[in-house]
């Protein structure tokens, strides 16, 4: 069975085929095992497919609500990402960070209220980093800097409380913005 045909990507879905053998073992079939797999609906707001718009996939996992979940979604990309992420703070979570955004990220566009932090933050592996505390002018500023096979990842690493009521709302008015391009 092909890995890239699960519906769910990343390691941490694909986890999950340990549960295929445990479905082999009590009896069903194995089409019937492949089938659930490929067709399996993924959580909103949680590795989402959005919609792709002129060759660019927009992807909403709001509900990386943490730096950790945040790595799990960047680590399930398997092009080029332009990241959005939120309103991180300094800490030794985020050097957990670096190496998967040296391998996967070209381009971070944050959506927070204090710009300074973020950019002192990444400036270091990253040269193109934006920053908005307006969800339609991030998505924007991550479409343009998004070119024909990018990944547009919303996977904020942080909580919704700054501008938000959670991270539904959130993922929302990511949906929208998308929408709106």
């Amino acid at each position: 069975m092909s890995i890239e045909r699960i519906a769910l990507q990343g390691t941490r879905n694909q986890q999950s085929l340990a549960s295929t053998i445990h479905s082999k073992l009590v009896g069903l079939r194995k089409e019937r095992i492949r089938e659930s797999l490929f067709d399996f609906d993924n959580e909103e707001h949680r590795l989402e497919y959005v919609t792709t718009v002129r060759g660019v996939d927009f992807i909403n996992d709001s509900k990386a609500t943490n730096v950790n979940a945040a790595w799990f979604g960047l680590e399930s990309m398997n092009r080029p990402v332009v990241w959005i992420i939120g309103n991180l703070e300094k800490s030794t979570a985020v050097a957990q960070l670096q190496d998967i955004i040296r391998s996967k990220v070209k381009t971070i566009v944050c959506l927070c209220n204090d710009n300074s932090a973020v950019a002192e933050m990444f400036s270091d592996i990253i040269a193109d980093i934006s920053v908005s505390d307006s969800m339609e002018e991030v998505v924007q500023m991550a479409y343009y800097k998004a070119q024909k096979g990018d990944v547009v990842l919303f996977s904020p690493a942080c909580a919704s409380f700054d501008m938000y009521d959670n991270y539904e709302a959130r993922g929302e008015a990511f949906k929208r913005a998308v929408a709106e391009l």
